[in-house]
């Protein structure tokens, strides 16, 4: 039984005068007696965002290669160790020049409009399942490696908050106002159609990139013709001009390769990453690291013959995307011819 007493509409006294008494008291301006004011440090958790003039930033930085290595420890799972996305987790890097196609790719680089929306959805909700574990500078490292993905900055980029505003996104331009409260609304209070509303259908260019429309402009599937399959002939060996055995130069090449760790190996004991195992690849043909998957660049390049002599070497180096058109390696290439000299040595003291 109630331990108040009811008035005539069954609820209890106590619990009407205070439904009464709370929107009188809130209409005078008064208090309620309800929580407390939030603390300035418990607001400073919450205020995290940050705008694209800067604003919010905190102080701290951090450069590409340290961004590789956290990059490949907390968020390479999901989306691949150049950013370029695992099964239907979202791609980051890639996409330049296709937001006029049927179907463009979205990604940071070719997408999005500001740099601080990279920096506060990373500092904010990331990593996944486990959101702002990274420390500032961790969070700048990141963001500058997904700008070096994208090849919006060099491989001695470092990203902070004096050197934030010096980032300008490719697509900063491609967004207008939504002014559709001006414009449209009007047109879509009136009242609706309900007969006869459109003088035709017309299949969209979407539902034709997704294949999911059929084409009735072809009458029937062509018919498949077997084509023998090009066998490339196994490469010959060629030889190579092994660098000089210059301990100077092989320790140097060793500094030289901190660039690459994050995703090949070499010496006992090494194992395919995301890169193959580079033992003895001086020498080897292309694409021929044993129980390594290859992309289809790397295929290419091995149909064709390619061997990693000093030339080829030199050249996939400096510019990898160029070499191997289509490679899914984020690495833009080494810029000295030292250091390039210096890494040769350096994979050629491993072999097989």
């Amino acid at each position: 039984m109630s331990k108040f007493p009811k008035c005539d509409t069954g609820l209890p006294a106590l619990v009407l005068a205070l439904a009464l008494a709370l929107p009188a008291a809130a209409q005078a301006g008064g208090k309620l007696g309800l929580g407390r004011a939030a603390l300035p440090e418990e607001i400073a958790a919450w205020d995290l965002d940050v705008r694209p003039d800067g604003t919010g930033l905190p102080p701290g930085s951090g450069d590409v290669l340290t961004g590789e290595a956290v990059f490949e420890e907390n968020c390479a799972v999901c989306h691949g160790s150049f950013a370029e996305g695992v099964d239907n987790w979202p791609k980051l890097a890639g996409g330049s020049g296709t937001l006029a196609d049927a179907d463009p790719l979205k990604t940071v680089g070719s997408y999005w409009p500001y740099l601080s929306t990279v920096w506060d959805y990373v500092n904010r909700s990331m990593p996944f399942g486990n959101a702002q574990s990274l420390s500032d500078d961790e969070v700048y490292a990141v963001t500058a490696y997904i700008l070096y993905s994208n090849e919006l900055v060099d491989e001695d980029f470092v990203l902070s908050d004096a050197t934030f505003l010096d980032v300008e996104m490719p697509n900063v331009d491609g967004f207008i106002v939504d002014d559709r409260a001006r414009t449209e609304y009007a047109i879509w209070s009136g009242e609706p159609c309900m007969t006869d509303c459109k003088s035709g259908v017309e299949i969209t260019m979407r539902a034709r990139v997704l294949d999911v429309t059929p084409d009735l402009e072809t009458d029937a599937a062509p018919a498949e013709t077997a084509v023998a399959a090009e066998v490339a002939p196994e490469p010959e060996p060629v030889p190579v001009a092994a660098p000089a055995s210059d301990p100077g130069l092989i320790a140097e090449g060793e500094k030289v390769f901190r660039k690459c760790k994050s995703c090949h190996q070499v010496g006992e004991g090494a194992k395919n990453r995301s890169g193959p195992v580079l033992n003895g690849v001086v020498g080897r043909a292309a694409g021929m690291a044993e129980n390594f998957r290859y992309s289809n660049a790397f295929k290419a390049l091995a149909e064709a013959g390619t061997v990693w002599n000093a030339e080829n070497l030199a050249a996939f180096l400096s510019d990898p995307k160029s070499f191997a058109k289509g490679t899914k390696m984020s690495f833009r290439g080494l810029n000295k011819d030292e250091d390039i000299a210096a890494i040769t040595a350096y994979l050629s003291s491993f072999t097989e």
